[in-house]
């Protein structure tokens, strides 16, 4: 699997308003690149991709729309690789590691528990005045 997310030759980049309708568009847009870039729906990783993607973008609206009321999702893939952030300007960043997984509890819990379950990983990456962050989450094709 591909760890240099900059080399992935295919990228997209999505802005939406912090609200709950960006929920559909973030996995409608997704699904859409997917196609275009000749990853199979029927994927096993799509699945498990769509509801993390969607548990990412609706822990922003819930959480983050009063700091950030824009929300930017990146969306990558390469050969062996699929790769998608949710960036908002929430200062906070959870922890994501898998004694999350283990609560068994919250969004972030089931992010988690499948993208570790298909030996992914996940990242918090705050940005550089500290007043936001992108959760980066990278899974095997």
């Amino acid at each position: 699997m591909s760890t240099r997310l900059e080399a992935l030759p295919y990228r997209h980049v999505l802005t939406l308003p912090a609200i709950p309708s960006a929920v559909r568009t973030a996995r409608e847009t997704a699904e859409e690149a997917l196609i275009e870039w000749g990853i199979s729906r029927r994927h096993p990783a799509v699945d498990p991709a769509l509801l993390i993607l969607g548990e990412l973008v609706t822990n922003s609206v819930r959480h983050a729309a009063a700091l950030s009321p824009q929300l930017t999702i990146v969306y990558a893939a390469g050969r062996d690789c699929l790769a998608f952030a949710v960036h908002d300007r929430h200062p906070f960043r959870p922890a994501l590691d898998a004694s999350v997984a283990a609560s068994g509890t919250g969004g972030l819990a089931t992010v988690m528990e499948l993208t570790l379950g298909l030996g992914g990983s996940a990242v918090v990456r705050g940005d550089a005045d500290g007043n936001g962050k992108s959760i980066w989450i990278t899974l095997p094709l």
